[in-house]
């Protein structure tokens, strides 16, 4: 039978083998060979921004959550020509600008909103969530008072470029993911690429994720995307690697895509070759929609390797390190460019 001195002696020696196991941890990460660390990417060109923003806190030997959050503020309301994230995205189709965002840490820990209104910066709103209540997400009006009760600011989002676009839209109020290619607009143009996603491995060789988007211009009101949604539009598994992804959300919840990216990795695969599976599975269960919408994803491992692989052409994804703070690379695709 279990007594109180068997119980300490057995807690005491756990602790100790804890103790033990992380200090191993730690001498394995800093041995990486040939790391480039610390290291940040994100997804499109706008990740360029992004990524010089939280280079800033990598380089002074900070945490790559920190970072994340960092960066992803400069999107979400500095960047006025991004109409797919933040402050300036585009509104539902009742004129409602809705975001999302979801942050994880090195610990497994996590944050996320989702249609909140109001508030600018819902990176930020998702680390408190992940913080400051036992709670995973927040969504809509709860999200919005909760935020102003840890001391953010309500502002309108709706920008009077955005709200001229939503008003020219609504002439015909047409909506579909695949409206884009109807109307000439190819896969992964400002209507289409509705995320930043970003990934990042610090110094110490622990790794975050964040993920923040206005979701798909004129979806309907309460609609909600991958991207903040964990295991989907972001995964981080400081073991293996971190992924996450951008596009048409509801493909990549179906394939629960971000989580399936780490996943293979941990069997073995490259960055590149995980995202391009996950891809090709979005492809065989549903061909014909995949002709004609875009979905990316973008990977890490705990090397700092990292990949990207896409349905369609122009999916892009910016890298920030020590050697290369603005390098954008163009991610490979199912379908090639004609």
């Amino acid at each position: 039978m279990y007594n109180r001195r068997k119980f300490i002696k057995l807690s005491a020696a756990g602790a100790s083998l804890a103790a033990l196991s992380n200090s191993a941890v730690a001498k394995t990460v800093s041995a990486i060979p040939d790391a480039k660390l610390p290291i940040v990417i994100s997804t499109w060109d706008f990740g360029i921004m992004a990524n010089k923003e939280a280079w800033k806190t990598l380089e002074a030997g900070g945490r790559a959550l920190d970072a994340l959050e960092a960066g992803a503020k400069i999107p979400e309301a500095l960047d006025i020509t991004n109409h797919t994230v933040g402050r300036h995205g585009l509104p539902d189709r009742d004129g409602h600008v809705t975001l999302d965002a979801c942050i994880m840490d090195e610990f497994g820990n996590c944050g996320s909103v989702a249609a909140m209104e109001d508030i600018a910066h819902p990176i930020s709103v998702a680390r408190l969530v992940m913080e400051k209540t036992p709670h995973v997400m927040l969504v809509g009006e709860g999200a919005t008072q909760f935020a102003v009760e840890q001391g953010m600011k309500k502002e309108k989002l709706l920008t009077p470029e955005s709200e001229k676009i939503w008003k020219e839209w609504l002439k015909t109020a047409k909506y579909s993911p695949v409206m884009n290619i109807e109307n000439g607009h190819k896969p992964g143009n400002e209507y289409n690429h509705d995320t930043i996603g970003m990934l990042a491995i610090d110094a110490k060789g622990n790794i975050s994720g964040a993920c923040t988007t206005s979701g798909m211009a004129f979806k309907l009101h309460g609609r909600v995307g991958d991207s903040p949604i964990i295991g989907a539009g972001l995964y981080v598994d400081n073991e293996v690697g971190g992924a996450t992804s951008t596009g048409v959300g509801e493909e990549v919840i179906r394939n629960v895509g971000s989580f399936l990216v780490v996943e293979l990795m941990r069997q073995g695969m490259s960055p590149e070759k995980a995202c391009k599976e996950a891809v090709h599975r979005i492809i065989k269960k549903k061909p014909d929609t995949a002709k004609n919408i875009q979905v990316g994803f973008l990977a890490i491992n705990k090397k700092g390797e990292y990949g990207a692989y896409a349905i369609q052409p122009g999916f892009s994804f910016a890298v920030c390190n020590a050697q290369q703070q603005d390098l954008l690379i163009k991610g490979k695709s199912f379908y090639p460019a004609k």
